[in-house]
């Protein structure tokens, strides 16, 4: 249990009575603390490197997130070659050729491809369903002791008479 829940909750069984706030001052209070404690220590790691030196803007950053591009080909899946060579090939495993018509500049982007997309929707949705029958069984197997333990009180009763 963190500190700030531990000394909220101890103040809150002693002082419920008293003041009508209860845990909710001190849970404000020590959110503002962690957030403002983890978000600065953290700032600096959510910078690109681009951001940390704006001098290297123009090199570092693909053409295609300054400007506005036409994707040439269609998304398709690397080979092995690829997928172990080009940097866009690893995120997702399927790249798309695009023109930069401003800068003159042709490159490969990271893309997510249809195959990609239904075959992730379709293990959702197996997961989802199989999560459902799962616990459908577990509402029964809870139903049916439930069932029993209520049937025995009953009988117990009647056979008290």
């Amino acid at each position: 249990m963190p500190v700030c829940w531990m000394d909220a909750w101890k103040h809150t069984r002693k002082t419920t009575q008293s003041q009508g706030f209860g845990v909710l001052p001190y849970f404000f209070w020590c959110t503002v603390f962690s957030v403002s404690i983890f978000g600065v220590r953290s700032a600096d790691g959510f910078l690109s490197k681009a951001e940390k030196n704006p001098d290297d803007t123009l090199v570092t950053t693909p053409c295609w997130h300054v400007e506005e591009f036409v994707v040439s080909d269609e998304c398709k899946p690397c080979d092995e070659l690829q997928s172990k060579i080009r940097p866009e090939c690893m995120p997702t495993g399927s790249v798309e050729k695009v023109n930069c018509p401003r800068s003159k500049r042709e490159e490969y982007k990271s893309c997510r491809s249809i195959e990609m997309e239904k075959a992730i929707f379709w293990k959702f949705v197996g997961g989802m369903m199989g999560a459902s029958v799962a616990f459908a069984l577990v509402v029964l197997y809870r139903q049916r002791t439930l069932d029993g333990r209520a049937l025995e009180k009953v009988r117990k009763q009647i056979e008290s008479i």
